[in-house]
């Protein structure tokens, strides 16, 4: 089953677990996101690689990912009888606008990022599991 996930959770776990769990939420996140986007013919890459390969681009490649995130939720709310306004460009737009507004837009952008993945979750559960988390 897909879990719900929070923004303040994320936020107050990271602060109190200095990161790690930051590190835990991405890495259930891709992998609920490959669970439910099977079939689609992408695979959204571990948390671990793109930890790894940001560090490696000073950052460059979490925008990146990101901005596939945002597409790979958009591109599947059809086949869960939803659609999303929100799609990576919006992401990245908030993530870009955000850096110049002391980082708040990378929050609403993880908020959309999360929001998007609790409703395709719900949804997800009530196909496969008939209720929700």
């Amino acid at each position: 089953m897909i879990k719900h996930r929070s923004l303040l959770t994320l936020i107050l776990l990271s602060i109190i677990t200095l990161g790690i769990y930051n590190i835990i939420f991405w890495y259930s996140y891709s992998d609920d996101m490959n669970r439910i986007c099977q079939g689609d013919g992408k695979v959204t890459n571990n948390y671990i690689i793109v930890l790894l390969l940001s560090f490696i681009t000073c950052g460059i490649y979490y925008w990146i990912w990101m901005y596939g995130l945002g597409n790979r939720l958009n591109e599947n709310a059809p086949r869960y009888g939803t659609s999303f306004q929100e799609n990576g460009s919006t992401i990245l737009l908030w993530m870009i606008v955000g850096s110049l507004l002391c980082g708040i837009g990378s929050f609403v952008a993880i908020y959309i990022l999360i929001k998007n993945m609790n409703e395709l979750g719900d949804r997800y559960n009530q196909t496969y599991y008939g209720r929700n988390a």
